[in-house]
């Protein structure tokens, strides 16, 4: 095995496919081999400068060339990885900076100064780097328990801290392989990026670099600029957020996409209405993916994305996907349980407090904190998450279900669901949605909506307008 094998993807993908275009941006295209040299002399630079293996370091960058860039040429050290947002706050990079004692930050300043000194600049062909090391000294090893770290990504933490997953390079050749069983790219494809890279770079922006798909980043969320580049580059797959495919559902315009073969839903749940809007937009259907930072992509829904918008899939290739009991054990298909995977990719620890997957997984499973079902055929619907189950006289609500019938409501932008006590009945359900702009209702209302279509313990009792709700880095609706 070679000694840097997520370095060598790009070294290897530079081989093979020298002359075509790797990123379609806001500076132009670049190929395959500019992108290998660019990242080749980031990582000599970095060498240069002290970084290398058994260090940790983060790379900051906005969505595009640079960002790869700054990936590549950080990993080829040997250090171990961490995407950050430019979105980021200081005090979010310091409680970062805390937790995973990085030891230095590169940065294309698109976003704060990430750390106060800054000890040079790494000029780019466009662009440049800033270089400055952390407070962390050379003898603190990253994560000495993980044989040859690649990365270290922290969960989105919606209902809890999150925790810093430790991602090996033998982890990701493993799950960008086992993903492409079913995606099936190859240097035919240009994905349309409109997600943040620093969230989804491990098993999207690698895995294409690897099969030779072009990536065209979009430079908005503007569905006319969505369509405009997919329809410029001749893009095959779609790959977005519930928030962009809704966008572009609710596009006044008639201008289609005719090269796309695939849209692929991630980040979080995405409704049925949205799906079908969507179709009747641009006629194509609306596959959700099941993605998880512990383990990459174990589920897609290609096959019944027409019948069924609201599943998540089938296991890929390679994976075993069960609904469990609380012992762990698979339940008759129809139950609803936790939601528990097998399979290749797996993180390889946890870092703080250091806790290896074998110490982590239950009966082999990895546990994924969501409640699901699964049908004869071993099709998988997430029914909630296992954090924010509402228990109401011994019986489960998901607040999920709940929110897709309050976002059926044409007023309703968005909806989240919580509990409170209550003296009677221990605990009530209770609401806020908010309304799309100009729009107004009745909650009175609403709630005989709710009542009609839902089981009496499972209606909102009170409900709040609210201008906007919190959401987490990664695009997911945050909990209480």
């Amino acid at each position: 095995m070679n000694d840097l094998p997520v370095y060598e993807i790009l070294k290897e993908a530079a081989e093979k496919w020298p002359t075509n275009p790797a990123v379609h941006d806001e500076q132009g295209t670049i190929n395959f081999l500019q992108v290998f040299t660019e990242s080749e002399k980031l990582r000599i630079e970095l060498i240069r400068l002290g970084i290398k293996s058994g260090m940790g370091i983060g790379v900051m960058a906005g969505n595009g060339r640079q960002f790869i860039i700054g990936i590549f040429g950080a990993i080829g050290t040997g250090a171990a990885v961490m995407p950050l947002s430019p979105q980021l706050k200081k005090a979010e990079i310091d409680d970062i900076l805390e937790q995973a004692k990085l030891h230095a930050i590169i940065d294309d300043r698109s976003g704060i100064q990430p750390l106060d000194s800054i000890e040079t600049l790494l000029p780019l062909q466009q662009g440049a780097f800033r270089f400055a090391f952390t407070h962390v000294p050379e003898s603190v090893a990253f994560a000495p328990f993980v044989l040859q770290p690649a990365f270290i990504r922290f969960t989105s933490g919606t209902t809890g801290k999150s925790k810093g997953v430790i991602i090996s390079h033998q982890s990701v050749l493993e799950r960008i392989v086992a993903a492409n069983n079913g995606l099936q790219l190859g240097p035919l494809d240009t994905v349309i990026w409109v997600l943040p890279m620093a969230y989804h770079f491990i098993v999207s922006i690698i895995l294409y670099m690897k099969f030779g798909a072009a990536i065209a980043v979009a430079k908005d969320f503007l569905a006319k600029n969505i369509i405009e580049i997919t329809n410029r580059h001749k893009g095959t797959l779609l790959y977005a957020s519930p928030v962009q495919i809704r966008l572009l559902a609710n596009d006044a315009g008639n201008e289609q996409m005719p090269s796309i073969k695939k849209v692929i839903s991630t980040s979080a749940a995405i409704a049925a209405d949205t799906c079908i809007s969507f179709k009747e937009r641009f006629k194509l259907n609306v596959s959700q993916a099941y993605g998880i930072i512990e383990i990459g992509l174990p589920i897609l829904n290609y096959t019944k994305s027409a019948e069924h918008p609201e599943a998540v899939g089938y296991a890929q290739p390679g994976y075993t996907v069960d609904v469990l009991d609380e012992n762990n054990q698979p339940l008759p298909n129809g139950s609803i349980g936790n939601l528990g995977i097998k399979g290749p990719g797996m993180f390889d620890a946890y870092l703080v407090p250091p806790i290896l997957q074998k110490e982590v997984l239950q009966n082999g499973y990895f546990l994924t904190a969501d409640y699901a079902s699964k049908t004869d055929d071993g099709l998988i619907k997430i029914e909630g998450r296992l954090k924010s189950v509402i228990n109401i006289s011994g019986m489960k609500v998901f607040p999920e279900e709940v929110e897709a019938v309050l976002e059926m409501i044409p007023e309703i932008k968005q909806a989240r669901i919580s509990s409170s006590p209550h003296k009677l009945l221990g605990q009530i359900i209770e609401g806020e949605i908010v309304l799309h702009d100009g729009s107004t209702v009745d909650v009175e209302d609403i709630i005989t909506y709710c009542k009609k279509r839902l089981s009496a313990f499972k209606a909102p009792q009170r409900l709040t307008i609210v201008d906007s709700l919190p959401m987490t880095n990664t695009g997911k609706l945050q909990r209480h």
